[in-house]
């Protein structure tokens, strides 16, 4: 299993106990999915290593977890900070202009007074305020993520419809739209 083929479930925070617990600290929006987890990978010396789950207890936006083989505290401290990694393919389906980051990378962007702005290259995820990064040629354009600018995803398409506050897109293009002026 590649890392590009998984979504980033949480992380390690602390071994709990002499039996070899360890906390997840899970950053998902709905824990109680998980509380029938099976198994995870764990990133271990730059790859994933599967690890089955013997138990698993949630508290709050963290799991008390003990992991198969791992049956002392020197082997469960050797796993703290490390990242909890779970297949794509277990990710819910969002319907409506709901998305993952990481499905939209190569979207069209296309705003209801401009067309096509461009690609999406990634998603800067901040604390404050996600935001797509798209490429437009040599330019770059930066859009937060918010619902009133977000208005329609088309998966088959792979578009992203928006309507761009006003004056952003041609702060990003000035030279572009002058030269169609003209």
């Amino acid at each position: 299993m590649n890392k590009n083929e998984c979504f980033n479930l949480g992380y390690i925070s602390k071994s709990v106990g002499i039996k070899g617990e360890v906390l997840f600290q899970l950053d998902v929006d709905n824990v109680k999915r998980y509380q029938k987890l099976e198994s995870v990978f764990i990133e271990l010396n730059g790859g994933l290593v599967p690890f089955f789950i013997t138990n698993i207890q949630l508290r709050g936006n963290s799991a008390l977890v003990q992991l198969d083989g791992i049956d002392s505290t020197q082997k469960a401290q050797e796993l703290v900070g490390t990242s909890l990694c779970l297949p794509l393919s277990l990710l819910p389906e969002l319907k409506g202009n709901k998305f993952y980051y990481h499905e939209v990378p190569g979207f069209a962007v296309i705003d209801a007074h401009h067309g096509n702005i461009g690609e999406v290259e990634t998603v800067l995820d901040f604390p404050q305020q996600a935001i797509l990064q798209i490429k437009k040629g040599t330019k770059e354009i930066l859009l937060p993520i918010k619902d009133e600018f977000v208005k329609k995803i088309d998966r088959a398409k792979k578009e992203i419809q928006v309507v761009a506050p006003e004056g952003l897109i041609e702060l990003y293009l000035e030279d572009e739209i002058s030269d169609e002026e003209e």
